[in-house]
């Protein structure tokens, strides 16, 4: 087989690869209250650490509540994201 169809074959399998491992965006039926909001994944974390850097969560029943940092929210079963900063 030339070179050239080498590279081509190698691109294809590099291609098809990674689509495989692509993720698809998880599906909220929440109204998003600001752009920024990051959902949180599962597995959920179990231990967090105790820096400061609030977020805020927004709860399966669309309430806001500010959490200590990200990891501590999305440990928060009811949380289906948060956003940067404090709930205002």
């Amino acid at each position: 087989m030339p070179r050239c169809e080498w590279k081509m074959l190698f691109v294809l399998l590099v291609g098809f690869a990674s689509v495989g491992c692509a993720q698809t965006p998880l599906a909220q039926e929440t109204t998003v209250v600001r752009a920024d909001l990051v959902a949180c994944e599962d597995p959920r974390p179990q231990v967090c650490t105790m820096q400061y850097d609030p977020v805020c969560g927004l709860t399966s029943d669309s309430q806001h509540k500010t959490y200590s940092n990200a990891c501590s929210a999305c440990s928060d079963a009811n949380v289906s994201g948060f956003s940067p900063g404090a709930c205002e």
